[in-house]
């Protein structure tokens, strides 16, 4: 049996079943037997890669435009999500919610990673956007976030003013759209089976328990649970 039980995961920091979904499978590995044997690798997704903001965007105006619906029926949708981020011990405030371009966050993610702090900063910009309405594409906001994670000041500065990393972001979502990744969040257990959506805890602890008991892992990846609920997709989310 390997020693460590690798789960990938294809999120973007402005999808707020990504933030859910990692609460419930944290909760689900509190669950599990062998915490300690359990690797998180995450992946870069962009539900809006082309998106620049402005200074007037607003996502209840974004999310009826989009939806082609009014102002009252994104007001409420947004509720419901909040209450289900509730429900994980989340608090969301959309009210403070800056839109915004996730690319630079993502790039961040994978210097973080190099440093095995890739977990801790994903919590930290998704904590940051949902809850503190924070701008995660503001260079001062991640030169910030990064260095109080500890990492290196001057690294972190370095990737924020050029490119780097840019090319790992688009062939983590090029390998997205290779395994056939129709939403986030997206979460593949030692490239065997996968989960789709913010499933709930009894869901991952399942997954976590036959993954672990099957012990000989396969490259093929067989979806257990496919849903257009509760993921976000490009066309957002649902």
């Amino acid at each position: 049996m390997e020693n460590k039980l690798k789960i990938q995961i294809w999120s973007d920091i402005m999808c707020p079943f990504c933030y859910i979904g990692k609460r419930r499978l944290e909760d689900a590995i509190t669950q599990f037997g062998h915490q300690d044997a359990i690797e998180i690798e995450w992946k870069s997704f962009q539900l809006d890669p082309n998106f620049i903001a402005s200074e007037d965007d607003n996502l209840v105006d974004h999310l009826a435009e989009k939806y082609r619906k009014d102002k009252d029926w994104a007001i409420e949708m947004l509720e419901n999500m909040t209450q289900n981020a509730a429900n994980s011990g989340l608090e969301f405030h959309f009210e403070k919610s800056i839109m915004a371009n996730s690319l630079n966050a993502h790039r961040l993610l994978h210097l973080a990673k190099q440093n095995q702090l890739g977990s801790e900063l994903k919590e930290l910009l998704f904590k940051a956007y949902f809850t503190d309405g924070e701008d995660v594409n503001d260079k001062a906001t991640l030169q910030r976030l990064g260095t109080e994670l500890g990492l290196d000041a001057n690294k972190v500065e370095e990737v924020l003013n050029s490119n780097a990393f840019t090319k790992e972001v688009e062939e983590d979502i090029l390998m997205a759209q290779k395994i056939g990744v129709q939403g986030v969040p997206f979460f593949v257990f030692d490239n065997k089976y996968a989960i789709s959506g913010a499933q709930h805890v009894e869901t991952f602890t399942k997954t976590l328990e036959k993954v672990w008991e099957e012990g000989q892992f396969e490259s093929k990846i067989t979806i257990l649970n496919a849903t257009s609920e509760d993921s976000c997709g490009i066309d957002g989310c649902n």
